[in-house]
């Protein structure tokens, strides 16, 4: 597998690059924003480790352009950031995150954060069938990881669908968001509420949920969590 490695720092991309090559990946780099843009689209990467303190472009407008190019937009994205303000770590979440570590970072816990990502992506959790799920509009497939809306593809992060695909499977069932990021992510796995819910309002967002016109596909359980629909 490809990963793309865009910092400016040289020294960060080789530490990371070392790390991921001993774990039997191949590895990319870009230094700057466009670089990173130009080579996600020639070489397709199959995750993109992404600083958002970039010389030409800002990190979070890098996301905007590879969410919104229909040729990239699933690729998975870990952002690396130095900022550890809650709201510079949900930023990127709102903009399809798949993860992020902080900086300083041990490059085994990132490259153990790229390996759950892509274990996310390119399997399924034990036990679960592959059939499509399908309530109202909506049809979201495991095996090909496509979420269509009225026969139309919407564009999930790997989060985005493991979560929306959790719900849908256990319809009617209410779980806690530690639940849910654990279903997903594994018990261990670092996050705040405020983490979960920014991911549950992109989902619902992306698929047109709860504009008032009938009751939502994704559920708010006060004082609980959520829960999807039953019909």
């Amino acid at each position: 597998m490809k990963i793309l490695i865009v910092d400016d720092e040289l020294s960060i991309r080789e530490l990371i690059a070392c790390s991921l090559e001993k774990n039997g990946y191949e590895t990319v780099f870009a230094e700057n924003g466009f670089r990173a843009l130009e080579l996600c689209r020639a070489e397709k990467p199959d995750l993109v480790v992404l600083d958002l303190m970039l010389p030409d472009m800002g990190g979070l407008d890098i996301f905007r352009v590879i969410r919104g190019d229909s040729s990239i937009s699933s690729i998975p994205i870990v952002m690396v950031t130095a900022k550890v303000r809650e709201a510079d770590i949900v930023a990127g979440l709102e903009l399809g995150a798949d993860d992020y570590v902080t900086k300083p970072f041990s490059p085994k816990v990132l490259a153990a954060r790229i390996q759950s990502v892509l274990r996310r992506k390119n399997s399924f959790p034990s036990g679960t069938a592959m059939d499509d799920i399908r309530i109202r509009n909506l049809t979201v497939s495991p095996g090909s990881r496509r979420c269509l809306r009225n026969g139309s593809e919407v564009n999930l992060s790997a989060t985005e669908f493991s979560i929306l695909e959790f719900l849908l499977r256990h319809k009617g069932q209410v779980f806690s968001r530690q639940q849910i990021i654990s279903a997903v992510k594994g018990a261990s796995y670092p996050v705040t509420d405020r983490s979960i819910d920014v991911q549950i309002l992109g989902i619902r967002k992306k698929i047109g949920d709860g504009d008032g016109s009938r009751k939502p596909i994704i559920e708010t359980v006060r004082g609980v969590g959520y829960r999807a629909a039953e019909k």
